[in-house]
């Protein structure tokens, strides 16, 4: 069977708009977010028999006793019925448990290939990619834009969740950066601070290839067909137009490209992806995104 593949980076770095657009041809299965401890999406056995603790789940060798199995499943695209009926029993879950079943078993029936859409996979991106094979693509975003996206959002991160596991930091001791963030109400920084720890780790990590998502979004064309032969993706004139429709229209409704089903709850929606870059960094002042620059320096050189 040809290679699973992996989208991560961290959350707010276009994972969905790329996987949805990796799914364009047919030959994939879209899998959102198996690896997120909120459910939905996560939390989910039917899709991943195993037990999430926290955000940004780091799976190592030495950890992978129950990961790899279970993984191993997910990416053969076999369904775990039973399991996911005795966990979830809400009109939204069973809804959940029909799509993704019945997408699992013609899939596996089709000879199609699992795509796992997950963020947070982003700090294990290399054990995906040499212990289940999978061909991963990790976007990173701008960090300005990147940290004014959060800000918008009023998004964080309790640092304890990376620094409570301890074989994390034992192989990424880099990790140790975001201490001196325990308990701190500085979003900007520790956004910042989570970037570079993050773009340390995956340009570290073989087998892991590391995009830029203004330069897909730039030139989506070019840099879909690219990622469609890295993946091993027949590049078909159907998955040219639907990628050209989806990333050249407005937010309106989608016609002949990708409809919103409400049951994935990925983030993506159709846009004009260059003029999606216009304006990233709105609602970062000058001097925060001279900070964000700061903190980030040396490692932002794709983007400059």
């Amino acid at each position: 069977m040809s290679a699973p593949v992996l989208v991560t980076g961290l959350p707010r770095s276009g994972t969905s708009w790329t996987g949805k657009m990796l799914t364009a041809g047919g030959d994939l299965v879209y899998v959102n977010e198996p690896l997120n401890p909120q459910h939905p999406p996560g939390r989910c056995p039917g899709v991943l028999r195993a037990e999430v603790t926290h955000r940004f789940q780091y799976i190592c060798d030495d950890n992978a006793g129950a990961w790899l199995p279970a993984f191993r499943d997910t990416v053969a695209l076999r369904y775990h019925w039973l399991a996911e009926l005795r966990a979830n029993r809400s009109p939204y879950d069973l809804a959940r448990l029909l799509c993704y079943g019945t997408s699992f078993a013609l899939g596996r029936l089709a000879g199609r290939r699992a795509l796992l859409d997950d963020p947070f996979a982003v700090l294990s991106a290399g054990w995906f990619a040499r212990r289940l094979g999978c061909r991963v693509v990790a976007l990173v975003r701008d960090p300005v834009s990147f940290v004014a996206s959060w800000q918008r959002l009023g998004w964080t991160i309790d640092v304890r969740e990376l620094l409570d596991q301890p074989l994390l930091v034992r192989d990424h001791p880099e990790v140790l950066e975001l201490r001196a963030l325990t308990g701190s109400d500085d979003r900007i920084a520790t956004a910042a601070t989570l970037w570079r720890v993050a773009h340390t780790i995956l340009t570290r990590a073989p087998g892991v290839l590391v995009t830029s998502y203004e330069s897909l979004a730039a030139d989506p064309i070019a840099g879909f067909r690219r990622l469609y032969a890295y993946a091993d993706l027949p590049w078909t004139p159907a998955a040219e137009r639907r990628i050209a429709k989806a990333c050249t229209g407005g937010s309106g409704r989608v016609t002949g490209a990708f409809a919103w089903s409400g049951l994935s709850r990925t983030a993506y929606r159709r846009m004009d992806s260059r003029r999606a870059l216009d304006g990233a960094a709105r609602g970062l002042g000058d001097e925060d995104a001279a900070r964000v620059r700061a903190l980030t320096c040396g490692l932002d050189r794709l983007f400059s």
